[in-house]
């Protein structure tokens, strides 16, 4: 059961009314498991770090309450699509990869083999040097050259 309520206020800040009518202004929706149940265990914290509200489920939500955390999640999971690999400057690292992203294109430096972790379902998440992250939800659906290139480090 829903016993919250959520707003922007005219500063584009969420504001959070909870079950006693209190209101908290810039609160901050985060992910529990943001890789492997993006949608699932979602807490609404307070500006000074602390958990307000726990979600189970953001399809639980009412509509306009989902579209709010969602505009705000989105903006705070930054974590471009690797589409393609063209290039990489050495097998072995520090090396520096070329790549195409749902993004755009870029390059980013793979300091450490390590930086490469394996996740659920045949999905990697590649740390660069600058530590942003980029996902590769499914390494078979790579065409045939990134697979090979990726290959040497996996």
């Amino acid at each position: 059961m829903i016993d919250f309520q959520l707003e922007r206020d005219a500063f584009g800040r969420l504001v959070l009314t909870d079950a006693e009518g209190g209101h908290h202004a810039g609160v901050v929706p985060v992910r529990a498991f943001p890789l492997t149940a993006p949608d699932h265990g979602i807490s609404l914290v307070g500006p000074d770090g602390r958990e307000l509200e726990w979600i189970d489920k953001i399809a639980d939500l009412p509509t306009p309450m989902r579209e709010l955390l969602n505009q705000d999640l989105v903006a705070r999971d930054f974590a471009p699509t690797l589409l393609k690999l063209h290039k990489v400057s050495s097998f072995g690292v520090p090396s520096t990869w070329n790549v195409s992203t749902d993004r755009g294109e870029t390059s980013f430096v793979l300091k450490a083999e390590e930086d490469i972790r394996r996740l659920d379902h045949g999905a990697l998440l590649i740390a660069s040097a600058h530590g942003l992250q980029f996902r590769i939800p499914d390494v078979k659906a790579l065409d045939r050259p990134s697979r090979k290139l990726l290959e040497r480090f996996l």
